[in-house]
């Protein structure tokens, strides 16, 4: 195996593992309105990801770190012709970042509900378009001799991206669901668990119809196995939760998004961004990779440093590990009835 395949592997096991992070974090952001009717509801249900959810993002910078030195032209032309929608995500991701930094600052209900709805939004907006980004690199995008994009923000809201945007924004919201349910005790956990089957049926129409579009472009027994499995896990952790087993829930939507998420990068392999204007302009892990040497170092600084990242992440989850209750906000009920 090359370096430029390792490489290729290792950004996708990244993309993944932000995608299962954030996944459930974005998910309690959007579902806060549904699960969350009284102040002090809103405080446990923002307390379940307020320990975690600023270490999951570093999935994503490592994950664009690593995409920019080790594929350097993929980075530039997915950066620059996708700017707007990464605009978009990155304002909405700083707005989420404040809302949840700010909203306990002041003991005042309109500044709550105003943190709170940033909250919703902030977590809307990239679970729907990473989908529609994700889509796009799937299908491919117009692509001149020279690797540029050229096409428009319109031309990435196609039906296909629109249809994967759907499907991650469901999907995030019943993993989000299902992490409230594990992570609670009280009025949030039974409302979670009461979205977990419509929030579930929605997800499986979306992702169905979603992956077999996605085996229409370049389909193989792999993927196939890989889009099977998906369904499989999403089925068993819907189950599960309904069940009452709500560790082996969570672990049943974690595992749909990284078998989903495996289904969509051996369709894209070796090309990480397909022209759709003509498949000799297509970027691939060879034409789109940095040098040997780049390559070799990045290899040993990642073999150094991803354990000790690992282990602390690890750590910090073990730590806050047990339920929430009502009975653990003191303050916030007290703020609640000032309010």
């Amino acid at each position: 195996m090359h370096l430029t395949d390792i490489w290729f592997l290792l950004i996708a096991v990244l993309w993944t593992g932000y995608l299962v992070l954030e996944g459930f974090d974005f998910g309690v952001g959007m579902l806060l309105p549904a699960v969350a009717k009284e102040p002090v509801d809103r405080q446990v249900t923002l307390r379940t990801i307020g320990p975690v959810w600023d270490g999951n993002e570093v999935w994503l910078l490592v994950a664009g770190g690593a995409t920019f030195a080790a594929f350097p032209f993929w980075y530039a032309t997915l950066f620059s012709g996708f700017y707007l929608a990464l605009l978009v995500i990155l304002v909405a991701l700083i707005v989420r970042g404040l809302a949840l930094e700010y909203r306990n600052k002041l003991p005042d209900g309109a500044w709550h509900r105003r943190w709170d709805l940033a909250i919703t939004i902030g977590s809307a907006v990239p679970a729907l378009l990473w989908g529609v980004a994700l889509a796009n690199i799937v299908r491919g995008v117009p692509l001149d001799a020279q690797h540029n994009f050229t096409g428009n923000f319109f031309t990435l809201l196609n039906p296909y991206a629109l249809l994967g945007g759907l499907t991650t924004l469901v999907l995030f919201a019943l993993h989000g669901a299902i992490f409230l349910a594990l992570k609670t005790h009280g009025p949030v956990r039974d409302r979670a668990r009461a979205l977990v089957l419509p929030l579930g049926g929605a997800t499986a129409l979306l992702a169905a119809a979603f992956l077999i579009w996605t085996q229409s472009y370049d389909g193989s027994w792999i993927t196939w196995t890989l889009a099977v499995l998906a369904a499989v896990c999403l089925l068993g952790g819907i189950i599960a939760s309904r069940a009452g087993r709500d560790g082996l829930g969570f672990l049943g939507t974690a595992a749909t998004i990284v078998l989903a998420a495996a289904t969509l990068f051996v369709t894209l392999y070796p090309n990480v961004l397909p022209s759709t204007t003509d498949p000799a302009f297509s970027l691939t892990t060879t034409n789109a990779a940095s040098t040997h040497y780049t390559l070799t170092i990045m290899t040993w600084v990642a073999a150094v440093f991803t354990p000790i990242v690992l282990l602390y992440q690890s750590y910090t989850y073990w730590v806050f590990r047990g339920r929430l209750t009502r009975d653990d906000i003191p303050q916030a009920a007290r703020q609640a009835r000032a309010a």
